[in-house]
């Protein structure tokens, strides 16, 4: 193997697993470091550079960071890094010195927002520095599109959503509300430089030709429109039996709020096996925990109507069976079809786009799906000053996705304004520093805590399934936050080998407890990953390989095993290894 650059600022980025994998590529070990020291001003200063809302994403976000946490390498449960975000949101100070200065004196360029959600959102964020004048236009009477009508209060407080909204629209959104664009060639005509939708997955999934689903038409509900009826308060109330049709959050959020609405038997129900539900592990166990069953492997065949009145389903058990490619066939179970009883029904299998707004008059592109032909990068249209972003763009993901192609499309707006190369982006801003104090001290706290995680406090459940207004999870105070802040292992501060100074001693390798460090032949990296100390099977984690040392070896070290524990550089008489902090803060529009 070739000796590994470590000046290609996506190597040792892709080995802080967590950051790597945030669609945002929020700097989290950094954060989580400023919370255990106590520094909560700083931790969210952090988050709002990069995921611009710290409040909201503390509590709803899909998480896709605590899998990839390398604290699952010695023992079950990842860093709470999302309830840590959260504390950062609940325990600072109300101060807005962090807030970017915004020109008095504009740039003379002019974009416009359809759509307030997090997406266009964060491209408000982005260019009102650079001085541009944003104009945002909303259906809405407020902003935060699908998390303000979606996402139950017990969940997200409005507080904190209006709170993380108000903080972007208060630098210099020129806001339209309660303003349908119903066509966007009107839009087009007002001589915006560059235009963003960011107008989501409006439309829910219905089940227009399964039998009775006319003439229940009164008792059953697309679960998105059911959620928003709740928000506005043209629904307050839900029968005793109901059911919930779907295996995502949507669902889940649908069937604990029938439950706060006074809705006595609730049951989800799932066409798929219940492995393969698109709802977060935790929303389905927090649904479970306040008893709701969720039934899986049920495909529905009718909606029961009797005189008129709604009764019930039948649905046909299933059997999942897969091939040798993974690929999943769902055939009907040798049972006959069962039959739950109900008053109502609400649906929440799924969201699709919906742009009426774009006419073909227009020209734009659109693919098979319905959804805009988008440069993957640039996010940028067929007409050259449209850009999409966020559910709208390649069909509904989550807040932190969205949150990330805004950052892009902010990027890409303000290249096209300057005419230039929409491909030309701006690098990351990365950074690698010794944490050497002395030769067993270092900057950081390398202990590796033997703490669980810890567990969210939450609202007696009596009382919270009474009002839907109530936050359930209490969230962390300082204590825990300190505790929970230490399990993480640090993963940012890398270990650096220099050859020049190693005399092959073997103290690395004979202190590592993760068996990690070995000097051997090189080879091809096939062979060399079955011949270290403890086998390389992750493919997906780098081997670090020197230039070839004294003796002809290498030094070979399995960044997939690697904790971070700085026990190599200790030990090391040479001091070859290197304790260094790496930095890798994403780029943003107008950064050079």
């Amino acid at each position: 193997m070739q000796p590994t650059d470590i000046n290609d600022p996506e190597y040792f980025h892709k080995v802080i697993d967590c950051q790597y994998a945030c669609p945002a590529h929020t700097p989290v070990p950094e954060y989580i470091r400023q919370i255990s020291l106590g520094h909560y001003d700083e931790a969210f200063r952090i988050n709002w550079l990069s995921n611009v809302f710290p409040g909201i994403l503390g509590r709803i976000c899909d998480r896709p960071c605590e899998p990839a946490c390398r604290r699952t390498r010695v023992e079950e449960t990842p860093v709470a890094i999302c309830r840590l975000k959260r504390a950062c949101s609940d325990h600072r100070l109300d101060d807005s010195a962090f807030l970017p200065e915004i020109p008095a004196q504009k740039n003379g360029r002019r974009i416009a927002l359809i759509g307030g959600g997090p997406a266009s959102l964060t491209v408000a964020r982005d260019l009102l520095p650079l001085g541009y004048s944003v104009d945002l236009y909303d259906d809405q009477a407020r902003a935060g599109g699908f998390v303000r009508t979606q996402v139950p209060s017990f969940r997200l407080p409005e507080r904190v959503l209006n709170e993380e909204v108000d903080r972007i629209l208060g630098l210099g959104v020129s806001c339209h509300f309660n303003h349908y664009i119903d066509d966007l060639g009107t839009i087009l005509a007002q001589d915006y430089d560059a235009i963003f939708v960011g107008t989501g997955a409006p439309r829910g999934r219905d089940l227009p030709d399964l039998p009775g689903r006319q003439e229940g038409d009164g008792a059953i509900f697309i679960g998105i429109d059911w959620l928003a009826g709740v928000l506005y308060r043209h629904i307050v109330s839900a029968p005793p039996r109901l059911l919930v049709l779907g295996g995502g959050n949507t669902a889940m959020d649908c069937c604990r709020t029938a439950k706060r609405l006074g809705a006595e038997e609730v049951t989800v129900l799932v066409r798929s096996p219940r492995a393969e539900m698109k709802a977060s592990p935790w929303e389905i166990e927090d649904a479970e925990a306040e008893g709701i069953p969720i039934i899986d492997n049920h495909n529905p065949l009718a909606f029961v109507v009797e005189n008129g009145r709604l009764v019930g389903m039948r649905f046909q058990p299933m059997v999942a069976s897969y091939d040798d490619q993974g690929v999943r066939r769902l055939e009907p179970a040798p049972v006959e079809p069962v039959f739950f009883p109900c008053d109502q029904v609400i649906l929440a299998v799924g969201q699709q786009n919906a742009f009426p707004f774009i006419g073909a008059e227009l020209g734009i592109r659109m693919n098979r799906h319905g959804l805009p032909e988008l440069d993957p990068v640039t996010l940028q249209s067929s007409l050259p000053r449209l850009f999409f972003g966020g559910d709208a763009a390649f069909g509904p993901k989550n807040v932190i996705t969205a949150v990330a192609h805004g950052h892009q499309a902010a990027i890409s707006i303000d290249l096209f304004c300057q005419g230039r190369d929409l491909h030309q982006r701006p690098a990351p801003g990365v950074n690698l520093v010794s944490q050497k104090l002395d030769m067993q001290e270092w900057l950081y706290d390398s202990g590796v805590s033997a703490d669980k995680r810890h567990l969210v406090p939450t609202v007696d459940r009596v009382k919270s399934l009474k009002d839907r207004l109530i936050e359930v999870e209490l969230g962390f105070d300082r204590p825990t936050a300190h505790h929970e802040a230490m399990r993480c292992l640090n993963c940012d501060v890398q270990t650096v080998f220099d050859h020049s100074t190693c005399i092959e001693c073997d103290s690395c390798v004979d202190i590592c407890p993760e068996s990690c460090i070995n000097f051997t032949d090189n080879g091809d990296e096939d062979d060399l990953r079955q011949r270290l100390l403890a086998p390389a099977d992750n493919l997906d984690q780098a081997l670090y390989v020197s230039v070839p040392l004294a003796t002809g070896r290498v030094m070979v070290k399995d960044e997939n095993l690697c904790l971070h524990c700085g026990l190599c550089a200790e030990r090391c008489p040479t001091a070859s290894w290197g304790m260094f902090k790496f930095t890798y803060n994403i780029p943003l529009a107008g950064r050079k």
